[in-house]
């Protein structure tokens, strides 16, 4: 049964996706076959591989985060750092989904179930208003530029969680037999999102760019999510059944979608400089020292100071420090060393 449109069925029967236990019919839609469970102290934890990989991801995301604002003065940072924040939060959220630590009966696993999906369309807003931040449209960092990114997410979010819960609870006209608008919001997005985001960088790359480099990131992160949801949609119940029920396709599926993530780190990281003069990372800095003193009026006191005998000169001022750098003495500039101009 191939994937129709607005319908979660082929999905779900495929992937053991958050939403699937909520549609379809009243007892949800069981996958054909999904990773086996383990017993945790009388707990029993479902897709354990598929958590681990959602708790690497949540390590990974924290290093990134860390990586991102340590660049003080990079294009974007503020931006690009709020997707990293979103993406954790729903990899942490997705841990206490697929994991069964919220069971799929419980009262507010569709509550849960809908801020999920809210977070999700939020997270691929945040990714491609992203791609928007290089072409300047908005001073990056600035406040238009900031609560713009951050009302969009929210607007999406709003729109994620209402169809979510909606669909679950059957009202405003959704029930879990029409899943058409989740069905949108939750697959179809996320789609869209990735594709305006892949294009709008290959043309600031192709454009405004000398380096190319940056395309190979480009690349890799598109092949990973390709190959994400093909293994999740394609050969999720082929791949388990080969593995004999030890992992499924979401295992892959969430891997690759790490990769992808981390890609988008790497390309925002090639294409971002630092600014050396306000950085305060550890690379040391050549400095040239511009004086007025330095130059070819100045006069030469090997000779003098090896002749001289008077007191010494004090470099703090008071009476020796007046005698010795006074107006017209030794040739100094009556106000003392003049203007200093330090450049790279």
């Amino acid at each position: 049964m191939g994937i129709a449109f607005g319908s979660f069925d082929a999905i779900c029967e495929t992937a053991a996706l958050v939403v699937c236990p909520l549609v379809g019919s009243s007892q949800g839609i069981e996958p054909t076959c999904y990773s086996r469970n383990v017993e945790i102290s009388t707990t029993l934890i479902f897709q354990p591989s598929t958590c681990f990989v959602h708790i690497v991801a949540i390590i990974m995301t924290i290093i990134m985060i860390l990586h991102v604002r340590s660049k003080y003065t990079a294009v974007g940072r503020k931006e690009i750092v709020m997707f990293f924040y979103l993406f954790a939060i729903v990899e942490f959220l997705a841990i206490f989904l697929d994991s069964g630590v919220i069971p799929t009966a419980s009262t507010v696993y569709p509550w849960f179930a809908a801020v999920y999906t809210g977070l999700v369309a939020a997270t691929y807003t945040c990714l491609v208003i992203n791609g928007f931040v290089g072409f300047q449209f908005a001073e990056d960092g600035t406040p238009l530029s900031l609560w713009f990114l951050r009302l969009s997410s929210l607007v999406l979010f709003g729109v994620g969680f209402f169809l979510a819960i909606a669909t679950f609870k059957n009202f405003a006209g959704f029930t879990f037999d029409k899943t058409t608008g989740l069905w949108i919001i939750y697959i179809l997005y996320p789609l869209i999102c990735v594709v305006v985001y892949v294009v709008s960088q290959l043309v600031l790359v192709l454009r405004t760019l000398d380096d190319r480099w940056p395309l190979g990131d480009i690349l890799f992160g598109i092949g990973f999510f390709t190959v994400g949801q093909v293994v999740l949609f394609a050969f999720s119940v082929t791949i388990c059944d080969a593995v004999k029920h030890y992992i499924d396709g979401l295992f892959f599926f969430t891997l690759c979608i790490l990769l992808s993530v981390m890609m988008v780190y790497k390309y925002w990281d090639s294409i971002t400089k630092e600014d050396l003069e306000f950085s305060v990372g550890s690379k040391a800095a050549v400095w040239e020292v511009k004086d007025p003193l330095l130059n070819a009026n100045t006069v030469d006191y090997s000779e003098e100071e090896s002749t001289y005998h008077g007191a010494p000169g004090s470099i703090v001022g008071g009476m020796n420090g007046a005698t010795m750098y006074g107006a017209g003495s030794h040739g100094y500039p009556p106000q003392g060393y003049g203007e200093r101009e330090m450049r790279y």
